[in-house]
């Protein structure tokens, strides 16, 4: 069987911890921030886990991360 290709538009959103999870940025942070909050504009800049829904699909673009 050949080897998978990885998906590289996802393999720019996303990467893999130390134990295989896999993280991700999150969204709604790049423009229209003056009505945001500050507090909110700061937990944005945190990173988040993929969650359990979409762990399989996303594990499957990213094989060899």
């Amino acid at each position: 069987m050949p080897k998978l290709k990885t998906h590289r538009g996802a393999a720019k959103r996303f990467s893999l911890t130390a134990k295989g999870k896999v993280k991700r940025s999150k969204a709604f942070a790049s423009h229209i921030l003056t009505k945001k909050t500050t507090k909110r504009k700061r937990g944005l800049r945190k990173s988040a886990l993929v969650d359990s829904a979409n762990y399989k699909e996303i594990k499957r673009l990213i094989p060899y991360l």
